[in-house]
């Protein structure tokens, strides 16, 4: 009788474990792509940078100053990037809480890349904190104290990302063809998803709700009471509109690894996920504008930040909405994408308005990232592209699960 470990000891062609790890870990397909001629340099480049960092410290590659200590690399890289990976906690909600099957086929994928987003994002962070090593301190709640909301995000991004990698384990028990782990596995499929969606839903909000503390330093066009919510109302439509985006990318790139069934379905797909990003902007809209008149700025819309308010409101809110319903009812499925590049643009506008353009708005010298800011950000997407491709050419994520998962089924 085989051992428990068995299973992991050869893969499915019969070699030894660690050659069948060696040989995942081999390049596939061709290296002169112009994505990686692109990347490479810039993540040879960031590298650098960030060793440069660790050295010198912040101020030798950042323009970040005591007034002004988060820029872009907190304003983008994680505020930016969770909305966008918000579609890892709607999909799953939809799929196996209100049992939405026709979305299945892409639950994996979005679950990878919501995973990667909170990781690389995480790790990010630490490129941000004058002393790193600190990072520890807002989890056990030295220094902040357990009632801060420091703490609370800290404890909401260490849990999902367990969640996440545990909704997401499955498939690499497939890739090692670990049977007994992958019914393990999959039986706490659905307690993961549960708690991941509760937690996800908290610190969406809960990062809005780190920026309620910064009332006097950001503009008043972006500040209210109600930043949690509306940090957790945009990243549904945030977190689809990359999921249209990567999807339809994914299903250009990695053509062959997709089933023709599941190729079929990816225009119904695309297009009952353009409702549900109609539906939630026109939630946000609602409350936008509620909250303006509540608030009665109507002194600031004939100023220069007015003005930017307006083209975020208008041109990457209200347009994008408007074109998920036409593109919805049309069925043009070009221009859902197009209304989902839109949409995420917006998504990068707003953000960055309440992290860096309107903080500190009234300052005589202006935060403005350098350079060298700008690479590391582009290393860190890179890297988490490149982690995405090597795992998607290699385990069951956008293909079908091995014939022996049906078997056991």
């Amino acid at each position: 009788m085989n051992s428990p470990g068995y299973a992991l000891a050869k893969d499915n062609d019969g070699k030894p474990f660690w050659k069948f790890i060696a040989g995942e870990l081999k390049p596939k397909g061709k290296f002169l792509t112009p994505f990686n001629i692109i990347s490479v340099p810039v993540m040879i480049a960031g590298l650098i940078i960030i060793v440069i960092r660790f050295w010198k410290g912040l101020g030798e590659v950042t323009n970040l100053t005591q007034e002004v200590p988060w820029g872009l690399w907190i304003g983008f890289d994680v505020v930016t990037g969770v909305a966008f990976a918000g579609g890892a906690y709607v999909l799953t909600f939809m799929v196996y809480i209100l049992n939405m099957k026709q979305y299945h086929s892409l639950v994996r994928v979005t679950v990878l890349n919501g995973f990667l987003a909170y990781v690389f994002y995480a790790g990010a962070l630490l490129l941000d904190l004058g002393r790193p090593w600190n990072v520890i301190n807002p989890i056990i709640g030295n220094s902040f104290g357990t009632s801060s909301v420091l703490f609370l995000v800290a404890w909401h991004f260490l849990l999902y990302m367990m969640a996440q990698l545990l909704e997401f384990s499955p498939a690499i028990a497939e890739w090692l063809g670990a049977r007994r782990a992958r019914k393990i596995l999959s039986g706490m499929t659905v307690g993961a998803v549960i708690f991941g969606i509760t937690l996800s839903t908290l610190h969406q909000s809960g990062l809005g709700a780190l920026y309620l503390m910064a009332k006097d330093k950001i503009h008043p066009l972006w500040y209210s009471e109600f930043i949690p919510v509306m940090f957790f109302v945009s990243s549904i439509f945030a977190g689809l509109s990359m999921v249209i985006f990567e999807g339809s990318i994914s299903h250009r790139v990695f053509f062959d690894q997709i089933s023709e069934e599941n190729h079929k379905k990816q225009k119904n797909i695309v297009r009952g996920l353009s409702k549900i990003c109609a539906v939630a902007m026109f939630a946000y809209f609602t409350l936008q504008v509620l909250v303006f008149i509540h608030g009665k700025r109507w002194e600031y819309l004939d100023t220069s930040m007015g003005y930017w308010y307006l083209l975020e409101m208008i041109g990457f809110v209200l347009l994008p909405m408007t074109l998920f319903f036409t593109s919805y009812r049309k069925n043009n499925i070009t221009l859902i994408r197009v209304a989902a590049i839109i949409t995420m643009l917006g998504i990068i506008m707003n953000r960055l308005n309440v992290t860096v353009i309107g903080f500190r708005w009234d300052q005589a010298i202006r935060y403005v990232p350098t350079w060298m800011e700008l690479v590391v950000t582009l290393t860190v997407i890179f890297t988490e592209i490149w982690i995405f491709r090597w795992v998607i050419n290699r385990m069951p994520v956008l293909r079908d699960s091995p014939s022996w998962v049906k078997d056991e089924e």
